[in-house]
């Protein structure tokens, strides 16, 4: 079955427990990652998460209700943003966009 990626009007960038940023540009890559390497297997926001993942690829849910539902879930995680900025080098700097705990 071919599933078609669904992307994000903006990519959704995201600092895991191990301190690495990761970068989801659609639905189905962030689906793949609740599903399958998600540090936490319940909560209330990863429940609704892959709820309207699986919505916005069978085209029941808009894809950037399923984005908000994503974030949320990664919130609720301890999974802050950052936002990925580029300067004159070739690198990105990740700047947190939630406050610290």
């Amino acid at each position: 079955m071919n599933i078609p990626e669904m992307p994000f009007r903006a990519p959704v960038n995201i600092r895991l427990p191990n301190g690495l940023n990761h970068t989801f540009h659609n639905v189905y890559d962030a689906l793949d990652f609740l599903e399958n390497e998600w540090p936490l297997k319940h909560g209330e926001r990863y429940d609704r998460a892959i709820q309207r993942c699986r919505a916005a690829l069978k085209r029941i849910a808009p894809v950037e209700i399923a984005r908000e539902a994503f974030i949320a879930a990664c919130l609720e995680a301890g999974m802050p943003m950052v936002a990925v900025t580029t300067g004159r080098s070739s690198s990105a700097t990740a700047l947190p966009l939630a406050a610290p705990a």
